[in-house]
């Protein structure tokens, strides 16, 4: 459902992603490994428009990114969620949605929200009330709602408490039994253990390291990481 072949960048001569290759199945979890700058953030945004390889081939699903339209098959989700803060969930909801192109009834948006884990007592009440593991929640209500199959997260964990933690790994392991693609970028080593299906770590732009997390414990990926980086 997502692929990469030899995806190389620059930027005024410095290499920021060199020959990168993956593949990403339905229904897996890839965590991105790597410090800032090794290219992750880079990865993500060529996957979705945003900027432009230099070389090599990216793919969602059968469409080429920068071939063919990919926006109604991916959704992003960023270390800050951009909602509008003077909206409710539902309202923040039904505005994205619209955009995208799809219209529905209140009580449908409800439902996105409940099955994302936002309680009902939080789904009319303002933005600016809501914590950002809430935030997040609604963020990952407009990626169901756009019905996109695969959803990018920029450091997903970062300033999360260790209960909106384990919510928002059980939400990914539910998008992900769902046969959604969740490509996450992260420095966040045990979390990415504990819900990845595939570990990746990055460095200077290079893809240096893949596993199945099934043959790797976070004591053993973290010992990797610090001989990588």
């Amino acid at each position: 459902m997502l692929k990469a072949i030899n995806v190389t960048k620059s930027y005024s001569g410095e290499v920021a992603l060199k020959d990168v290759s993956f593949e990403v199945g339905k229904g897996e979890i890839f965590c991105l490994l790597g410090q800032n700058g090794a290219g992750k953030t880079t990865t993500i945004n060529i996957f979705l428009g945003f900027i432009k390889k230099d070389g090599g081939h990216a793919f969602v699903g059968d469409k080429e990114v920068g071939k063919d339209e990919i926006n109604q098959l991916t959704a992003y989700i960023p270390e800050t969620v951009q909602l509008y803060d003077n909206f409710s969930g539902v309202e923040n909801l039904n505005f994205f949605s619209r955009l995208a192109g799809f219209t529905y009834t209140n009580q449908e948006l409800e439902d996105f929200l409940t099955k994302i884990g936002l309680e009902k007592d939080a789904q009319h009440k303002r933005l600016s009330s809501y914590s950002k593991g809430m935030r997040q929640k609604v963020g990952i209500a407009v990626a169901l709602a756009k019905n996109a199959e695969v959803i990018f997260m920029d450091e997903p964990t970062s300033g999360l408490d260790p209960k909106a933690t384990a919510e928002f790994t059980k939400i990914c392991k539910e998008l992900a039994a769902m046969g959604k693609v969740i490509f996450i970028a992260t420095h966040d080593i045990f979390n990415a253990v504990e819900l990845g299906t595939t570990i990746g770590i990055m460095t200077e732009g290079e893809l240096v390291y893949t596993a199945n997390t099934k043959t790797i414990n976070a004591n053993e990926l973290q010992d990797i990481y610090l001989k990588t980086i």
